[in-house]
């Protein structure tokens, strides 16, 4: 089965010439974020658009694209997303985001955190965006010791995350000490 993915989000313009800067959304930008590669869009009405270069500066990947060649239309792309089709992937304990977004958020006792909102992608480690039921977004780091379990099919993601992460915890409720003596 084939569906649609997010290669990387499109940021702020750099410079006069029409090159963005790129929110990355893949394990392989270079090969993904290479010339002559052309992507369906989110909203559709932006493209197709065709890399016409790439560069990275800092772990911050820089494109431009055929017809864009101002400030001016590279500001037009801001927040328009880069998509492909992709078919089910076979690594395992890897998925998409959207697979994630929207998954029931609980602890290991079963008890409801939130829903998955995001998963923003840091330089260490992903993020898992929690918006919890206290209706405060929680930045979870997407690692096996805070997030032990994920069950796309069943719906739901079981986070461990450490103290003072969360709304409304206590020490008493996570089973960490205050004072750490």
């Amino acid at each position: 089965m084939f569906m649609q993915v997010v290669v990387a989000r499109i940021g702020r313009a750099h410079g006069l010439k029409g090159e963005v800067s790129v929110e990355v959304r893949t394990d392989s930008p270079r090969e993904r974020l290479s010339p002559g590669t052309s992507y369906a869009t989110e909203p559709a009405s932006a493209g197709p658009l065709v890399i016409r270069s790439s560069r990275t500066q800092k772990d911050v990947y820089y494109l431009s694209f055929d017809g864009v060649d101002d400030r001016t239309a590279a500001e037009d792309l801001r927040g328009v997303t880069l998509v492909t089709e992709a078919d089910d992937h076979a690594e395992e304990d890897a998925w998409y985001v959207h697979e994630l977004v929207g998954l029931t958020a609980e602890r290991p006792d079963g008890s409801r955190i939130g829903r998955v909102v995001d998963l923003e992608a840091m330089p260490a480690q992903d993020l898992l965006v929690i918006q919890q039921d206290s209706g405060a977004k929680a930045r979870v780091p997407f690692v096996p010791p805070f997030v032990p379990e994920v069950d796309v099919e069943g719906g739901r993601i079981v986070l461990t995350p450490p103290y003072g992460l969360l709304d409304g915890e206590t020490p008493e409720a996570t089973g960490e000490t205050a004072g750490g003596s």
